[in-house]
C-alpha cells in the first residue's frame, strides 16, 4: 500500500535537485507531503536537509557508468528503495533518473514522472549502446503519467522517435526562475576607473557544453582585445564521458586565455562582474546559466542548437553562433566589444524583461503539482 504522503524526487546529483529544484521542493513541503530526495551523496546532500528541511538517501549512481553490473545493481538499489518508501508519486530528473527510477516505478506500479532537461550524451551520438538506451527510454516514458519537457524540440524528436506513444507531455520554460533571488544588477563600469569587459562561461567542464570552443574563441579575441576577461565556472570531474581533465584547464590558465575560477555555491557575484554570459553548448534543454543571467540583465551568446535557441530573442536578448564553431562565437564576441555600454546595457534589460514574462517558477510548480493531484494543465499536448 503505498504512502499517500511520500513524495520522492530522483536525480543524478543532489547538486541538481538543490540548485534547480528548490521551489518545487518547498512547495512540496507547504503542501504537507514528506519529501524525499533519492541522489548521489554530493557537497549539496547535507543543504537539501538543513536548508530545505526534507530527507536525503543516498543512491550510487555513475553518470558515465555503461557496465551492466554496476547500471544492474543502481536499478535493484533504486526499485529496492522505492518498493520501501512506497512513495504516493515519484518525479524523476536527469537521464539516468528517468530511465532507471522509471523502469522501477513502472514494474512497482508507483506513479511517476519524467522530466526532460535535456537530452544527454545518448542523443548526441548514435552508436549501439546509446540505441538501446534511447530504446528504454522510451519504454520508461510510456509508463509515466506526464513527461515535462523544456523546450518544443526536444519533445518533437521523442515524439518522432516514438519515445512517447500516448503519454500526455507538457512544455515548461525551463526549470522557472526565481526573479527575487536573482535580481536585476546594471552592467559594470568600463574605461579606466571601470573593469575590463568580461564575458563568463558557467557550465560543467565538459567538452559537449562546448567549453573548448569558449577557450578558443578567447585565444582569437584577446590579441585584438588584450584587456578582455574571460572567465570560466564550473566544476571538475564531472561523471560524463565528455569531460575535460583538469590538467587541460591548468593549461589554458597557465597560458593566461582564461580565468578559471573552480564551482561556485553561488554563481551570482560573478554573473554581477560580467557583461556577457556566453555557452556555446552542444544542444540544451533549456539552459539554466542563460537565464540566471538574463534575469540579473546580462545578454547571452549561445549557439544555435535547440534549447540554448529558445533562450534568447536573437538581436534582442542575445545573439546565436554556430555550433562546434570557434571562429563564429569569437566574431560574435568581437561583436559586442565594439557595442557602445548603452547597447548591451538595452539588450539586459530586455533579457530580464523577458524572464519575468515567460519563465518565472510559479509556472513550473504549478505544473508540478498539478501532476500529482492529477489536474490537467491548460496548456498540454
Amino acid at each position: 500500500m503505498q504512502d499517500k504522503d511520500v513524495v520522492v524526487l530522483v536525480a543524478n546529483t543532489s547538486w541538481y535537485l538543490y540548485n534547480f529544484r528548490r521551489g518545487t521542493i518547498v512547495a512540496l513541503r507547504e503542501a504537507g507531503y514528506r519529501v524525499v530526495a533519492l541522489a548521489p551523496d554530493d557537497d549539496y546532500a547535507p543543504r537539501l536537509v538543513a536548508e530545505l528541511g526534507i530527507e536525503h538517501q543516498p543512491l550510487a549512481m555513475e553518470g558515465k557508468g555503461t557496465r551492466l553490473v554496476g547500471e544492474g545493481r543502481t536499478c535493484m538499489a533504486l526499485a529496492t528503495t522505492l518498493r520501501r518508501l512506497k512513495p504516493a508519486f515519484v518525479f524523476n530528473f536527469t537521464v539516468k533518473a528517468n530511465i532507471y527510477s522509471g523502469l522501477a516505478c513502472r514494474v512497482l506500479g508507483i506513479p511517476y514522472a519524467n522530466n526532460v532537461s535535456g537530452l544527454g550524451t545518448a542523443f548526441l551520438h548514435d552508436t549501439w549502446l546509446f540505441r538501446r538506451v534511447r530504446s528504454l527510454y522510451g519504454f520508461a516514458n510510456r509508463g509515466a503519467r506526464r513527461v515535462f519537457f523544456q523546450n518544443r524540440e526536444d519533445h518533437d524528436l521523442f515524439h518522432s522517435h516514438g519515445l512517447l506513444k500516448h503519454t500526455p507531455t507538457t512544455v515548461l520554460p525551463g526549470s522557472g526562475m526565481d526573479t527575487t533571488r536573482f535580481a536585476f544588477t546594471p552592467l559594470p563600469e568600463t574605461g579606466a576607473e571601470g573593469t575590463p569587459c568580461t564575458f563568463v562561461m558557467i557550465a560543467r567542464l565538459l567538452g559537449d557544453k562546448g567549453v573548448r570552443e569558449y577557450v578558443q574563441a578567447a585565444e582569437k579575441v584577446r590579441p585584438h582585445h588584450p584587456n578582455t576577461r574571460f572567465m570560466l565556472i564550473g566544476p571538475y570531474g564531472a561523471s560524463n564521458r565528455t569531460a575535460i581533465t583538469e590538467a587541460e584547464v591548468r593549461e589554458w590558465q597557465a597560458a593566461g586565455v582564461i580565468d578559471y575560477l573552480g564551482e561556485q555555491n553561488d554563481v551570482r557575484p560573478f554573473i554581477e562582474q560580467a557583461h556577457v554570459l556566453v555557452l556555446p553548448s552542444y544542444r540544451e534543454g533549456m539552459p539554466r546559466t542563460v537565464l540566471e543571467a538574463a534575469a540579473m540583465g546580462r545578454p547571452a551568446i549561445v549557439s544555435d542548437v535547440p534549447g540554448c535557441r529558445q533562450a534568447i530573442v536573437p538581436g534582442m536578448t542575445g545573439w546565436l553562433c554556430k555550433v562546434k564553431s570557434a571562429d563564429s562565437l569569437a566574431q560574435r564576441m568581437g561583436e559586442c566589444l565594439a557595442m557602445p555600454r548603452e547597447q548591451l546595457q538595452r539588450a539586459g534589460r530586455a533579457a530580464r524583461a523577458r524572464i519575468e514574462a515567460e519563465f518565472d517558477e510559479r509556472i513550473v510548480i504549478d505544473a508540478a503539482m498539478d501532476c500529482l493531484t492529477g489536474t490537467v494543465p491548460k496548456e498540454t499536448r
